[in-house]
């Protein structure tokens, strides 16, 4: 990355809850340890949405009617930017250090398929057995819950991984599809038939995630009590759906923004002290175009945001990342924000500082190589 914040940093360097057993919660922590939480949103957050770069004068060219909305917000960050005025409870943290954003990353997938996208962001990269997620604990030997009705990717390929789910919330049918995907394997057209029909299907399982309203609060502040105490987790997984915004997308992203904003105070009040030894991890598999559609939303894109928060951050309240620039011939395949940093260099740098190892090795863990 050549960015000069990329560089400064381096140098810098409930739901009702029943009492269960599992492997990390039998021996007692000496010390209150440092805990983590990824968060996914899936569904391809629009990342110019979420940090709106005001000082751009081609985004009121490619969005007229989505950059009038966004640029009504007075949550000024620096360089120009805005967060959205939906997110007043991070705008907050923000001006305490207790957020950082990075504009224009990828994770260095290159298609837009929600499927496939999801699953690159959470092993780290192409096809494995394990989730980048699940090889960092395992360095660290730490342990992790999902509040998740299963293990998601990213957890998978740890024994130290427990999930919890409210039993009164429909399950998830989603490792169905993957245990019959993975059964046309020797059929490629079969195979793309099916994921196309995952695809619609993870599209309206992603919408109606969104539309329960309120659900992610309580799931969140049901992480913050897994994770707290010298009991708890040293990581939680949390997933919102619904960020995938084709048509009518201020309204639908200020419902969704709320959503997060609140349930990410409901995970702080929470957690309480330990939030000082907390580091979240807000991630989307890719953003959306930049031109607006006839239907006053976004298509699928590839530059998106990236989301760090905790009582401890290494360069807490700043906008990190290079932006590209909007100008059609700085667009990526002349459609979408170009990527000038990866997803998973941030991880690993604020995750070695976060667990104080080395990045280099960390790093090679959460690639998977």
């Amino acid at each position: 990355m050549a960015s000069s914040s990329r560089r400064a940093f381096l140098k810098g360097t409930a739901a009702s809850l029943l009492l269960f057993h599992s492997p990390w919660a039998l021996a007692k922590k000496s010390k209150r340890s440092p805990k983590v939480v990824w968060v996914v949103l899936r569904g391809a957050l629009d990342g110019m949405h979420t940090v709106i770069p005001s000082f751009d004068p081609m985004l009121a060219t490619h969005r007229p009617s989505l950059s009038m909305a966004a640029r009504g917000s007075t949550l000024e960050l620096e360089q120009g930017y805005f967060l959205h005025s939906a997110l007043p409870n991070l705008h907050q943290w923000y001006q305490n250090k207790e957020l950082t954003t990075v504009v224009a990353v990828g994770t260095g997938y290159g298609s837009r398929s929600h499927f496939d996208g999801q699953d690159y962001l959470e092993w780290g990269g192409k096809s494995r057995d394990t989730g980048w997620l699940a090889r960092a604990l395992e360095m660290q030997h730490r342990s992790a819950i999902a509040v998740s009705q299963s293990t998601p990717l990213s957890l998978q390929g740890t024994e130290k991984v427990t999930s919890w789910y409210p039993s009164r919330l429909k399950d998830s049918s989603e490792e169905t599809y993957r245990s019959i995907l993975s059964l046309y394997d020797t059929d490629p057209a079969l195979q793309t038939a099916f994921k196309q029909g995952v695809e619609l299907k993870m599209t309206a399982t992603m919408e109606s995630m969104g539309k329960q309203s309120g659900q992610f609060v309580s799931l969140a502040q049901s992480c913050g009590r897994l994770l707290k105490g010298s009991e708890g987790a040293d990581c939680g997984m949390l997933e919102l759906g619904g960020w995938d915004t084709h048509n009518n997308q201020e309204p639908r992203l200020k419902r969704q923004f709320t959503q997060l904003d609140k349930g990410l105070v409901a995970l702080r009040d929470e957690l309480g002290e330990e939030w000082d030894d907390t580091l979240v991890i807000i991630a989307t598999e890719f953003g959306r175009t930049v031109k607006q559609n006839g239907t006053k939303g976004t298509d699928h894109g590839t530059g998106s945001v990236l989301l760090f928060a905790g009582g401890k951050l290494p360069q807490g309240g700043q906008v990190l990342g290079e932006w590209p620039g909007l100008k059609e011939d700085q667009l990526y395949q002349g459609r979408d924000l170009k990527p000038t940093s990866n997803t998973f260099d941030w991880i690993s740098q604020h995750l070695a500082h976060h667990w104080d190892t080395n990045v280099s090795t960390l790093n090679r863990a959460i690639r998977g190589t």
